[in-house]
């Protein structure tokens, strides 16, 4: 991984030289990716993440969005104070880090900050991990097959020793491919910290609390106690 970060204008742009050749033809609007036809599918949350395809290769797209009370008065600017602190830098210098530790998240591709005088918005891409369900996805579908629970639990647990915060572990942020393999992703406002018992039994509460909201919308969801004891 080689990051390189280049500035045009008011545009800041942060990316692996490895996986991509000319950062200035790289583009970070939907509406451009579609007027390429080059969106092949999309995943609704907070906002709308793309699935684009680039020289070959499948990566994700997200646009970075406020939550919460904020949204009445700014949707997705955020205040200046930096760029090396800026949303966008902070998660792929992150998920570069821990991606080079084998840590199985997505390689962080490229990453964007348009600067507006006190404000800016930001975009981050990422590889797509190909052949993946949300959990959120698989559980409506089917039981884990057994020992997936368990060895979630040791996945989270390893992040943990590791000294990773997850801002938002979720159903939603846990994927599982076909061979049974375990990956979180969107580690936006994570960060490193002091491995320390209390915000990692928080973080762990937030997973439950997801998984319950989840089945209590849709009863069919295939989650039971004996689940998250395993």
């Amino acid at each position: 991984m080689k990051a390189i970060e280049i500035k045009r204008g008011q545009r800041h742009i942060l990316y692996d030289a490895g996986l991509i050749e000319n950062a200035d033809r790289l583009a970070f609007r939907p509406e451009d990716w579609a007027a390429q036809s080059a969106i092949i599918g999309f995943a609704e949350g907070r906002g709308t993440t793309f699935f684009v395809q680039y020289e070959g290769h499948d990566y994700v797209l997200r646009h970075f969005r406020r939550g919460g009370q904020i949204t009445r008065l700014s949707a997705d600017r955020y205040v200046w104070t930096g760029l090396s602190r800026t949303r966008a830098w902070r998660e792929w210098r992150l998920l570069a880090e821990l991606w080079q530790r084998g840590l199985p998240v997505p390689r962080p591709v490229a990453a964007q900050v348009v600067r507006r005088g006190l404000v800016y918005t930001a975009d981050i891409m990422t590889q797509r991990l190909a052949g993946t369900l949300t959990l959120s996805e698989q559980l409506t579908r089917q039981p884990l097959e057994q020992g997936i629970w368990a060895r979630l639990g040791r996945l989270i647990r390893r992040f943990h020793r590791e000294g990773v915060f997850h801002a938002d572990l979720n159903a939603n942020n846990v994927l599982l491919d076909s061979q049974g393999g375990l990956f979180l992703i969107d580690f936006d406002r994570g960060r490193f910290r002091r491995p320390a018992r209390k915000w990692q039994q928080a973080n762990l509460a937030r997973l439950r609390r997801s998984l319950d909201k989840l089945q209590a919308g849709a009863p069919e969801v295939h989650f039971r106690e004996t689940d998250w004891q395993a």
